[in-house]
Parts: structure tokens; C-alpha cells; sequence
């Protein structure tokens, strides 16, 4: 095989979650233009249909799955759906997270659990779900969306911190656990991107003069740069990539 041709994802079924907009779109639209059958997943079936709809103008194949990832019975559920409906799940792009802001001190004992929850639980219980499908046939892909914030601090945002320091950890455990039945487990760890839940930041001056600043590319990134990280851990061009977190950060991660 010629190394262009294991990038290409054409027979393969992804299931991204929290899909319907910002990097999961991005991630979902990727996948799809290297030919992956890309299956959306949030909790709103009706802004999931919208993005479908969107993505299928663009000619990619696209299908929805709407279910709660932090639910582990409607998890179960879901994937049965997926496999029963469209067949085996190849690859698994744990995207779904939020981000709630506030000192330590004041973070409220609910918020700590609603986010760790979305950011934590969910990819335990989506990748589990989706491994035990996948361990019977010795194959698969998994790509659970670590952050910078994996690695480093900021202000205001210790329990998103660790949730996202636990996912990195987690990703290292399930290529560990699950590698040796042909699994790859890895995580993608995007810097600060420019989407809708970014927009404040990006309108601060003072922040993005000091984002940008910091950053030795000298900007925010682009949805669009996640295109090629995830299509790589998607592919069979990353078969002996296990346990990995790769980066896409502009060079954050690499600089005080």
C-alpha cells in the first residue's frame, strides 16, 4: 500500500460525539471528506439533523445519533442503534466537553460534577461501550480530545483542568488495556481555537494579545488545523501510534 492510501478512511463508519458544531464539526467534517461515514451525536436530535443536512450538501456521508454520553444506559443504547443500523463503528472520536469558569474557591460542588461528567465520565463510558464492540473483531480506532489544559493551568479553570489532565491519563490506560486486541486508543489535544465557545476570548484584546503572544505560531487556531491530526489517528497511517497525545496547539505546549 502507498502511504497516501493509508490516510484514506473509505469503507469506515466514525462516530463523533458532541458533534453538531464547533472542533467536533470540524473533526466530523474531516473524516468525512477522507471518506469515513461519519455519524454525529449530541443531545439535540433536531440541531444534529440541521448539521447532517449541512454536511450532506458538501456530498460527504453523514448519518445522526442522538443520545446523552453522560447517561451510560442511553450509551449503550446508542451504539447498539449505530451497529444495528449501519454496521461496525471503526472509529470513535470522544469530542463531547464544556467548560465552566470560576476561582476554586467559588466553584460550585454541582458544577464540578455536571463537568466532570460531560468531560470525564462520558469518555469512559463511550469508549467502553464502543471497545467491547470493537475487541471481538481486533480492530479499531479510538480518539478521545484531550487540551493543553491536559499539560497546563490557568486561572479560573482548575476542575476543567482536571478533567482534561484525567482524559489524557484515561487514553494512556485504554491503549494499555485494549492495545494487545488491535485497538488504538489516542488523544488529540487541540490548543485555543477560535469557535463559538471561544468568542469572548477572541473579542478580549488583552487576551489574545497575550494568546498571541504566548503561542510561537502567533495566533489562534483555525477549526480547519485539526483536519490532518485526526485524519492521521483515524487511519491505518498511524497503525503503530498507541498512547499517544499529539498536540495541535500552535506550540503552546512547548513554551513558558
Amino acid at each position: 500500500m502507498k502511504i497516501l492510501e493509508t490516510f484514506q478512511l473509505n469503507g469506515h463508519r466514525a462516530l463523533i460525539t458532541g458533534s453538531s458544531g464547533g472542533i467536533g464539526l470540524a473533526l466530523a467534517r474531516a473524516l468525512g471528506q477522507a471518506g469515513a461515514h461519519v455519524v454525529l451525536n449530541g443531545r439535540n436530535a433536531a440541531k444534529l439533523a440541521q448539521t447532517a443536512l449541512a454536511l450532506h450538501a458538501e456530498g460527504l456521508h453523514v448519518s445522526s445519533e442522538a443520545f446523552d454520553v453522560t447517561d451510560s444506559a442511553a450509551v449503550r443504547s446508542g451504539v447498539d442503534a449505530i451497529e444495528s443500523k449501519l454496521g461496525p463503528i471503526d472509529i470513535l472520536v470522544n469530542n463531547a466537553g464544556m467548560q465552566i469558569r470560576n476561582p476554586l474557591h467559588e466553584f460550585a460542588d454541582a458544577d464540578w460534577h455536571t463537568l466532570m461528567k460531560t468531560n470525564l465520565d462520558s469518555v469512559y463510558y463511550v469508549g467502553k461501550a464502543v471497545a467491547e464492540k470493537m475487541i471481538p473483531r481486533g480492530q479499531g480506532k479510538i480518539i478521545n480530545i484531550c487540551s493543553v489544559q491536559s499539560e497546563l493551568g490557568r486561572p479560573g479553570i482548575a476542575p476543567y483542568t482536571a478533567s482534561k489532565g484525567a482524559v489524557k491519563m484515561l487514553t494512556k490506560g485504554m491503549a494499555i488495556d485494549w492495545g494487545q486486541y488491535g485497538i488504538n486508543v489516542n488523544g488529540l489535544g487541540p490548543g485555543y481555537f477560535k469557535t463559538e465557545l471561544t468568542e469572548k476570548l477572541v473579542a478580549d484584546p488583552a487576551f489574545t494579545a497575550w494568546l498571541v503572544g504566548r503561542t510561537p505560531s502567533r495566533r489562534w487556531g483555525d477549526v480547519e488545523d485539526l483536519g490532518g491530526a485526526i485524519v492521521f489517528l483515524a487511519s491505518d497511517a498511524s497503525r503503530f501510534v498507541n498512547g499517544h497525545i499529539l498536540y495541535v496547539d500552535g506550540g503552546v505546549t512547548a513554551t513558558l
